[in-house]
């Protein structure tokens, strides 16, 4: 007994030793996404270093990387102004105060330039604000025209004529129908805010509608007989197996609308001029200086990667709310 004890202890090692299987899926998994990131940066910075344009040569990883640390830096710096400025109001407060303790002191709001944190936050706010109300819209619809022939054969027509329309289109018309209608002396969100939510909203609306629909059109007959024994009204037969039901197809509408909405905010804010990353990209572009062509790349990389994490969180979000646990992060 003891030997076969010792024997036992001593192949235990071994089985800790990570398989063949696991080796590969360890590769594919993290080696060979780091290897071709790697390829990329080897090409990117050769290309680089041939290229020349009026400011310079072409930035490469090296240049974007100490360009991506300055505009930290500049963000940093402005934070520190923004709590000098708004400590010197409090200093100056307080001796008015001290003065005359009735009277009224007010603090004024910092004005400084945004950095280019700020344009994150402010296109990451616009593009959630469209996306969440284009979703409000289109899966209702999207479900009544899955359900209702009737309903699909008359909005088919529209939904075929308005999802190939480009935002450079909407966007005129959207500034002019703000302008017009939205006049306030008090209002709640600027124009451009509004103006860049609903470009994205009218071109981001329709893949969630057509992959509503199609999901729920494609209900099994099981589900649907179910429904009609247990003899449910019509609301829980709604939320209780058709929503359950289509939500694999929903959140691929959902998925590729978000992905849609963070193009075209880029390009509206770029157009129009409304603050955000898409506004920063233009005002290095026509800023010209030495550092410009860096910046950009630096915007480059960083709405790449918001696009990515936006889809991969899409992508947790439905695995962790609908009952279809096969989609995958690829």
């Amino acid at each position: 007994m003891k030997i076969a004890t010792i024997s036992s202890i001593g192949q235990n090692p071994g089985r800790l030793l990570p398989t063949p299987d696991q080796i590969m899926q360890l590769g594919r998994g993290l080696l060979l996404p780091l290897a071709g990131i790697l390829v990329f940066l080897f090409l990117w910075y050769n290309a680089a270093m041939m290229i020349n344009t009026s400011l310079g040569k072409f930035p490469g990883p090296v240049q974007v990387w100490e360009q991506s640390g300055g505009l930290l830096a500049e963000h940093r710096a402005e934070r520190q102004r923004q709590t000098a400025f708004i400590e010197r109001q409090e200093v100056r407060n307080a001796e008015i105060l001290a003065a005359d303790p009735q009277a009224q002191v007010t603090i004024r709001p910092y004005t400084g330039k945004p950095t280019f944190i700020d344009q994150i936050g402010t296109s990451l706010f616009t593009v959630l604000s469209g996306f969440v109300l284009a979703s409000l819209i289109a899966i209702p619809l999207g479900i009544l025209i899955g359900l209702n022939e009737s309903a699909y054969a008359a909005v088919n027509p529209l939904i075929q004529l308005f999802k190939p329309v480009s935002p450079l289109a909407w966007l005129p018309l959207v500034t002019m129908v703000v302008s017009a209608v939205y006049v306030s002396d008090d209002p709640a969100f600027s124009k451009s805010f509004l103006t860049s939510m609903f470009t994205v909203l009218l071109c981001c609306l329709w893949p969630t509608v057509i992959n509503t629909a199609v999901g729920v059109a494609n209900v099994s007959k099981d589900l649907l007989n179910v429904s009609q024994v247990l003899r449910l009204n019509a609301l829980t037969h709604v939320f209780k197996i058709i929503v359950p039901a289509g939500l694999p197809l929903m959140f691929t509408g959902l998925r590729l609308s978000l992905g849609i909405a963070w193009m075209v905010l880029i390009a509206a804010e770029m157009l129009a001029q409304n603050p955000g990353l898409g506004k920063f990209v233009w005002d290095e572009f026509q800023n010209g200086s030495s550092n410009s062509l860096g910046r950009i790349m630096v915007a480059v990389l960083v709405i790449g990667l918001i696009g990515f994490m936006l889809d991969r969180s899409m992508l947790l979000l439905q695995r962790g709310v609908s009952w279809d646990k096969n989609a995958t992060l690829r």
